[in-house]
């Protein structure tokens, strides 16, 4: 195993640094009222000039005297926002336009998958970055140094996207923020990656990951951090499918030749590289000890493991339960989108710190989501226990921007409500008023799985408003599950989304909703829709997120496509059912007639 390094230069440079914005954070979140009200005055302050503040009034928004007065008129002049309000805006930009939603043009954007065909062009902005991802992520390592100081004795293992992508039509790049982030990051910090940016820039997914965990897995790694736990989960896969080639490149100081890596990457990589037959040894002995060797024993003396484990994030945390070193904090990374960062956890626990003097935030309780004219909550007005929808102002020209998240509000930071992700706005499915949730499909799936012993690798529902049902589509893990079980499995999952939605029951006893059709998933069937959804740009790695309950044709071809089951056999199963239902309400009105 490779020698521990010693923690004091990293830990005393970004104890320095951060602890100036710990400091700062400590003191916003004593008094968010006031916080709240000096981040808006000075993010429609450094907007005012632009064509969105003329237009909307952010001069005489400014001339309020009060903090309720400069809510009032803010909440008056600016419409709740959503992505395709602002694209008009972002477009201008895009074909390179300055001023437009803030001064000034975008630094980057980051893109992802939008309401319509056309994905979302988020512009970061210098501002914007300089506060979130360079004052923000020092209190962040800062805090890591706070509660876990062994936590930079050994290198980090940390999934980033790619800083560039492709360009807008005026020559702005789009690409990761975390990807940009890291790659500008100070040298001594840099040193502290297993991997070196450019493993980033290789396109082939699977040579890409071959490469992370190779590079990582020879070395005595202290800190995971990757937003998305599924990452976690085929990291794993990864390492046991290629284990043996990993060590053959370790002995011999190269990587993989069949792996499609462009010549460039692959020698700057392998000028890194050299022979280490003593690690190979190890690991080869760690096979021969486990058979299977985890994280947990190639790296004993990891300290932290960084995700996401609150939303349907919750559904992989199982996936590699016993895999790492009892020891270590399995962190929530934060709630935070590629819209806007909002906070990060500052102990063990899943509750994200909002940072008052970065973002101003507004909420919409979740019981006043369908309500037109919606009371808008202030921060230091949230109940804890509560559920809400935030709406966020940012430095980068979101103005009142709704991020259609439900969260939970837990303990106060210091003066300050945190919060922590439930599930998404969308997450909500109606056919015929049921009002569905995600985390109701997902308790009721875990439900099952203890009731019939029947584990799950995965599970995703689909709303077809056509049928008036529900396609359940279910990866078990063992393979070899007949369909007859797996529609015992889903009659289970059926009861148990009755008895917690009692508007789901009584759609389904009086037939508008009729039985859920039951569909089995082929091995993978995550990894292999993830994949193709990285490779048509849809998604991307690191970040990506699946909603798992969703009313989305387009999602749902795809996952049809991955289904065990013929096409003919859902068109049977179809038709079976409706001739059911015509049955029974034949029945049903013979028997009134009567």
């Amino acid at each position: 195993m490779e020698k521990k390094s010693c923690p004091f230069v990293p830990n005393f440079l970004l104890g320095l640094a951060g602890g100036i914005q710990y400091l700062a954070l400590k003191c916003a979140t004593k008094n968010p009222r006031k916080s709240q009200e000096k981040t808006l005055r000075s993010i429609l302050t450094y907007a005012r000039d632009t064509e969105y503040g003329k237009e909307h009034h952010f001069a005489e928004i400014l001339e309020a005297k009060t903090d309720s007065e400069l809510y009032s008129r803010y909440q008056k002049y600016v419409q709740l926002n959503d992505y395709e309000d602002l694209r008009p805006y972002v477009e201008k930009h895009k074909n390179g336009a300055a001023n437009v939603l803030f001064p000034g043009k975008p630094l980057l954007y980051a893109t992802t998958s939008g309401t319509t065909n056309e994905p979302k062009w988020v512009p970061i902005t210098k501002e914007y970055l300089h506060n979130i991802y360079g004052k923000m992520t020092k209190v962040w390592l800062f805090n890591y140094i706070k509660n876990r100081p062994q936590v930079f004795t050994g290198k980090i293992v940390s999934i980033v996207g790619k800083v560039k992508e492709g360009e807008a039509p005026d020559g702005t790049m789009f690409g990761s923020v975390s990807g940009v982030t890291q790659r500008d990051c100070p040298q001594f910090v840099k040193n502290l990656y297993a991997s070196p940016s450019s493993v980033y820039y290789i396109e082939d997914y699977t040579a890409r990951y071959y490469t992370l965990m190779r590079m990582g897995i020879e070395r005595n790694i202290t800190l995971v951090v990757t937003a998305n736990p599924s990452t976690i989960v085929e990291m794993q896969h990864n390492a046991i499918e290629y284990y043996d080639k990993y060590v053959e490149d370790i002995e011999n100081g190269t990587i993989n030749k069949d792996l499609d890596i462009p010549l460039h990457i692959r020698q700057e990589l392998e000028a890194e590289l050299k022979p280490n037959p003593k690690r190979a040894a190890e690991l080869r002995r760690l096979k021969e000890q486990y058979y299977t060797p985890l994280p947990r024993h190639y790296w004993p003396n990891l300290q932290t493991l960084s995700t996401w484990k609150c939303g349907n994030t919750k559904v992989y945390l199982d996936k590699f339960q016993g895999s790492f070193p009892d020891h270590i904090c399995h962190q929530e990374i934060g709630y935070f989108s590629s819209e806007c960062r909002f906070g990060f956890v500052m102990d063990e626990g899943i509750d994200t710190t909002l940072f008052p003097h970065f973002h101003y935030y507004e909420f919409i309780a979740e019981e006043d989501l369908e309500n037109p004219n919606p009371r808008f909550w202030q921060l230091y007005e949230l109940e804890e226990g509560k559920r809400y929808s935030p709406i966020v102002t940012t430095y980068a020209g979101l103005y009142r921007y709704d991020v259609s998240d439900l969260v939970e509000v837990g303990p106060k930071y210091l003066g300050t409500p945190t919060i922590h992700m439930v599930q998404k706005v969308n997450g909500i499915v109606s056919i015929t008023g049921e009002k569905l949730q995600e985390n109701q499909f997902m308790t009721s799936v875990q439900n099952a799985e203890k009731e019939l012993d029947m584990p799950t690798k995965f599970s995703i529902a689909f709303a077809d408003v056509e049928r008036s049902t529900y396609h359940f589509y279910f990866e078990f893990a063992n393979q070899q599950t007949s369909q007859e079980d797996a529609e015992r499995f889903a009659a289970v999952v059926d009861t148990e989304l009755k008895n917690m939605n009692i508007e789901y029951e009584a759609k389904r006893d009086s037939l508008r909703l009729k039985q859920p059709i039951t569909h089995r998933l082929r091995s993978n069937a995550f990894d292999q829709f993830k994949q193709a959804s990285i490779a048509d740009g849809s998604g991307r790695d690191g970040q990506f997120k699946l909603n798992l309950l969703l009313q989305d044709e387009k999602r749902h071809a795809k996952f049809k496509r991955l289904a065990l089951d013929a096409k003919d056999a859902v068109e049977k199963a179809i038709d079976g059912l409706e001739k059911k239902h015509t049955a029974r309400k034949t029945a049903r009105k013979d028997k009134h007639k009567k």
